[in-house]
């Protein structure tokens, strides 16, 4: 009586169940001609021919039903030595690609000059930059790294390591040295800033119509030196700590700024008291669940009012590699990226916080950086380190505005007239459209 594995139908579930079913004399005279059949294959066939026998499972074993397969544990074995019976043919099934040769243990390509680079016929690929052949691209690319169909895209720099990219840049600027004025310009990437959609209120510089409107709109006087900046801070009604030290801060970097916080009195009723008392700008920090969220800033005594939505507030503790507390002088003021007439608007908006002649030897700068619609308030100290070279040390705080609504006058919530408001779903259309 010889053993193995159950090939009749009414032996599988035998041998799913894990059981050592007798052959008889008709069933193990096929198996033999099996095997002999499948010798003549094996030279042609990666696996083995035959799989291992299985150990027989304890007699503790669960026994499962005859439909049910058994749990895998680990990796599953492979197709080939499933099951001795089963045979996979040499050449390739219908509708799949050839099975590729295997590799050889001696490479005839020659050693790229990164260590953890492997070359192709175009370009180098980097092993760590996601081009294997079985990684990121999912088979596409040929062992050997880039290949022509998708390294070719840059001319092999896009699988490139750090040190052949710095090799390569070397060579490039070497070569534009070479040609001197006949060498070809530089490309310029295309961001979504310079492919911006085109403004039609942009301002040009030498507008006279412009001119005229900021020589006679509110805020003239101050910058004809007639009036000088007092500010008030002030808060949502009865702020919490993150709230009250964030004012504490901002106005050590606005001089001549007032801080009071606000008990169930109205906005409405602190705008007279401030035009009595000579403020010449109101800035009121709103709050939700104890964090800033909002920024309120009115230009007294005749406007307008801009509200801000306000997001990544850091406060000075919060910032690394940060500076000592900043000192009393007057800080310059830098307004970059205000291009069309409403950015001109708050742009004018934020200069008259600040008086106009800084204190150089403070060395202190706040800077209002707008770029697509956000403005990034940061505020440095920079120190000379020699003759030509100068570092910056930020002081803090920081954060970012967001303009939802410019409105004509002081503030009015119930009749006040707005120039803008900002809607989203009628604006936002286009990555590429800004309006400050």
């Amino acid at each position: 009586m010889v053993w193995g594995h159950g090939v009749t139908p009414g032996a599988r579930a035998g041998r799913r169940a894990g059981l050592m079913m007798p052959l008889g004399p008709l069933q193990l005279g096929t198996l033999c001609e099996g095997v002999r059949g499948m010798a003549a294959l094996r030279p042609a066939l990666r696996e083995p021919a035959l799989s291992p026998p299985r150990e027989p499972r304890a007699a503790h074993a669960r026994h499962r039903p005859a439909g049910q397969r058994p749990r895998v544990r680990g990796r599953a074995r492979p197709a080939a030595a499933a099951a001795p019976w089963r045979v996979r043919a040499a050449g390739p099934r219908r509708g799949m690609a050839p099975a590729r040769p295997p590799r050889s243990g001696s490479s005839s390509r020659p050693p790229s000059a990164c260590p953890r680079s492997r070359t192709s016929s175009v370009g180098t690929s980097c092993s760590f930059a996601g081009s294997s052949s079985r990684g990121r691209w999912g088979g596409l690319l040929p062992r050997g790294g880039g290949g022509p169909g998708l390294a070719g895209l840059a001319n092999g720099a896009l699988f490139l390591c750090p040190q052949e990219k710095l090799a390569l840049k070397k060579k490039r600027r070497k070569e534009r040295e070479a040609l001197g004025d006949k060498a070809p310009p530089k490309a310029v990437p295309k961001t979504i800033e310079n492919q911006r959609v085109y403004d039609e209120t942009t301002v040009d510089p030498n507008d006279e119509e412009v001119a005229f409107d900021e020589a006679t709109d509110e805020f003239a006087p101050y910058f004809n030196r007639q009036t000088v900046p007092k500010i008030l801070i002030t808060t949502s009604d009865r702020p919490r700590g993150r709230t009250v030290r964030f004012c504490e801060q901002l106005a050590t970097v606005i001089p001549n700024s007032h801080v009071f916080y606000r008990r169930g009195l109205a906005l409405k009723r602190i705008i007279p008291q401030c035009i009595a008392r000579d403020f010449t700008d109101l800035i009121v920090i709103n709050e939700d669940r104890k964090i800033p969220n909002g920024l309120v800033l009115s230009h007294l005594p005749d406007g307008p009012t801009a509200h801000f939505r306000m997001s990544s507030v850091r406060l000075r503790k919060e910032i690394k590699r940060k500076g000592k507390e900043p000192t009393e002088h007057v800080p310059e003021v830098i307004l970059n990226n205000f291009t069309t007439r409403l950015g001109h608007s708050i742009g004018r908006m934020f200069a008259a916080l600040f008086p106009h002649d800084p204190q150089f030897i403070g060395r202190q700068v706040a800077t209002f950086h707008n770029q697509r619609d956000y403005i990034f308030f940061r505020f440095h100290r920079y120190i000379f380190k020699s003759e030509k070279k100068v570092g910056i040390q930020e002081l803090g705080p920081r954060f970012t505005l967001k303009l939802r609504s410019l409105q004509k006058g002081t503030f009015d919530s119930k009749f006040g007239e707005y120039e803008w408001i900002h809607k989203r779903r009628e604006m936002d259309t286009s990555r590429r459209k800004f309006h400050l």
